[in-house]
């Protein structure tokens, strides 16, 4: 077994307990949730670290691997900070889960190493945005998903066990509606960012392939959503539908780029 796979399996493992947890009924933010929360983020900067060991490499287990320790992260801030923002844990971690067996499976995949004929500060900047604004749409995806669970139960009237454990329709709006802010200013920073590089490196400011082309209808969505929701108070399932609309554009924008490139194209 190569040092690789095993730092992934152990990544991998120090985020199943944070899973396991949201099958416990009646599950608190006691000693147990702070405890498997700290461990699933010290996996996954640990994998993280490991991985970007030698510098950034472009590829998809290395960006998976930052997008969900920076996530785990931002859980942690909202679950200190906010009174129900822990309440996410039951969605949030079998999904990062699911991006942490994606990356264990495609860490293989070669990525494309950093040019270095344009200055290293934009390029950093750039990298650092991508990867933030994945994880602020990974939490305001989780979030808006919570909130269409929870509004279809309340309308079924069948409100289980597992709807119980989620922020009200409310709270999740709210966590959602926030992550979705941060997420609007930082892909604008992103895209200004990647124009700045662009420039820099072939001297335009927009190559219009399908990551920016995808990353820029993101943007548009996501703008527009906010605006519906200050001037005719869009919410609910609509507002969920648009915000996991948005979420899909970045996927198919950032990783899902990422896979056809270094997985599909490279098998060809």
């Amino acid at each position: 077994m190569s040092a690789e796979t095993l730092h992934s399996l152990t990544a991998l493992a120090t985020l199943i307990p944070a899973v396991l947890l949201t099958f416990r009924p009646g599950a608190k933010r006691g000693h147990a949730f702070w405890a498997s929360l700290l461990l699933a983020l010290g996996g996954s900067a640990a994998q993280s670290a490991f991985v970007l060991r030698a510098g950034w490499v472009s590829g998809l287990a290395p960006a998976l691997w930052v997008v969900i320790a920076i996530t785990w992260g931002m859980f942690l801030i909202g679950a200190v900070l906010l009174r129900q923002g822990w309440r996410l844990m039951p969605l949030l971690a079998p999904y990062l889960l699911l991006l942490g067996l994606f990356a264990t499976v495609w860490q293989h995949a070669v990525g494309k190493p950093l040019a270095v004929e344009f200055p290293t500060g934009w390029v950093v900047l750039h990298i650092a945005v991508g990867v933030m604004t994945y994880a602020f749409l990974t939490f305001s995806a989780v979030a808006a998903c919570a909130a269409f669970l929870q509004e279809r139960a309340l309308k079924q009237k069948r409100p289980n066990a597992f709807s119980r454990q989620l922020p009200s329709v409310a709270d999740s709006e709210h966590l959602s509606t926030s992550m979705l802010i941060h997420s609007e200013v930082v892909l604008g920073i992103g895209l200004l960012s990647g124009m700045a590089v662009e420039w820099m490196e072939r001297h335009r400011l927009l190559a219009l392939d399908h990551k920016t082309t995808l990353s820029i209808l993101a943007f548009v969505v996501i703008g527009a959503l906010l605006a519906a929701k200050r001037l005719v108070g869009t919410r609910g399932q609509m507002a969920a539908r648009m915000v996991l609309f948005a979420y899909l554009l970045l996927t198919l924008a950032y990783p899902g780029v990422k896979f056809v490139s270094e997985v599909l194209l490279n098998r060809a």
